[in-house]
């Protein structure tokens, strides 16, 4: 090759046919996305997410330079993640897995500590809500060497603290919860927390709060947490705006309602929770074990009980 061709090709290399206002636009279209997780129509937001994906896709096609490739790619990785989110949400957990594992490439391909950390918390996740409590610690741990002290890892400390806890290690789940607690202390307040991939305070009360209730040993404790994910994920106007998390908030209230011997309460606040539009079925049902283990303990033969029961099942079905 010529010495005087390099100039040109390096030129090109760093040419670009797409315009920085619009990639702008992308990332704003993502973010939003990310921040309509909590509300959203479950196919609404799966149709959105795949279109963006496809455009994206499109978009990646034509020249630009390395820096704007590399930004596609992030914005690739957080919908991907979403979409993964979404498609677990409704009970596709065979195409759930194959989107978060190229969100896993799309992250490690543009050098995202986060989005990777994020595509072994949604594995966490995963694995938990199907009982594979090891596979959870080891998501947790291969997420938290990647992340280093972004926010994931505080999230990832939970999925591990709520999985300590179910496989009957109390000491080591809040031990656990402490350390994602004093890696959250120092972290800039986010500017947004309605995005599904940010933690903020109230988000770590939240998980928190499924530690004490399956530990039973506090129920005080999983009560006003509960009742404070509540007041943060309703608005003024009684309008939720988190509604899968105020959904296991009421599950927490039902079951310590029924070790306290009030089935009729426990069993309105479990209708209640499963009640709602937007659910995330494998979570939704995971948290109502509890609630179902509680009241069945206290009056294994009621009407009440059994036809909960049998509302429970009917739901896993439609998964």
């Amino acid at each position: 090759m010529p010495s005087g061709d390099i100039p040109q090709l390096l030129q090109q290399l760093q040419a670009s046919s797409v315009d920085n206002s619009s990639l702008h636009g992308v990332m704003l279209t993502v973010e939003k996305l990310c921040s309509e997780y909590a509300y959203t129509p479950t196919e609404q937001l799966l149709t959105e997410g795949r279109a963006w994906l496809v455009r994206l896709v499109q978009l990646i096609q034509q020249p630009m330079t390395l820096a704007q490739r590399r930004e596609v790619q992030v914005q690739a990785g957080w919908l991907a993640l979403l979409v993964a989110c979404v498609q677990y949400d409704i009970g596709d957990a065979r195409t759930a897995e194959v989107t978060r594992r190229h969100a896993l490439s799309l992250g490690g391909e543009a050098g995202h500590a986060t989005i990777q950390g994020w595509a072994y918390e949604i594995s966490a996740w995963q694995a938990l809500t199907s009982g594979n409590y090891r596979g959870v610690l080891t998501a947790a741990q291969a997420g938290a060497a990647v992340a280093g002290r972004h926010g994931v890892s505080v999230q990832l400390a939970a999925q591990e603290a709520k999985a300590l806890a179910r496989m009957g290690d109390s000491k080591a789940a809040l031990e656990a919860l402490d350390r994602g607690r004093r890696l959250l202390e120092p972290m800039e307040y986010p500017t947004n927390i309605g995005n599904h991939f940010v933690v903020d305070p109230a988000k770590y009360d939240f998980y928190a709060m499924d530690v004490y209730r399956h530990l039973s040993s506090d129920d005080a404790a999983a009560e006003q947490l509960a009742r404070e994910v509540l007041a943060a994920g309703v608005d003024w106007d009684g309008s939720e705006r988190s509604v899968m998390r105020n959904a296991e908030a009421r599950i927490t209230l039902g079951t310590v309602t029924a070790r306290r011997g009030d089935i009729d309460g426990a069993i309105e606040w479990g209708i209640k929770a499963i009640s709602t539009d937007r659910k995330s079925l494998p979570s939704l049902l995971m948290v109502a074990r509890d609630l179902t283990g509680a009241i069945n303990k206290a009056a294994p033969d009621s009407p009440q009980v059994i036809e909960f029961t049998e509302q429970l099942h009917d739901l896993g079905g439609h998964r």
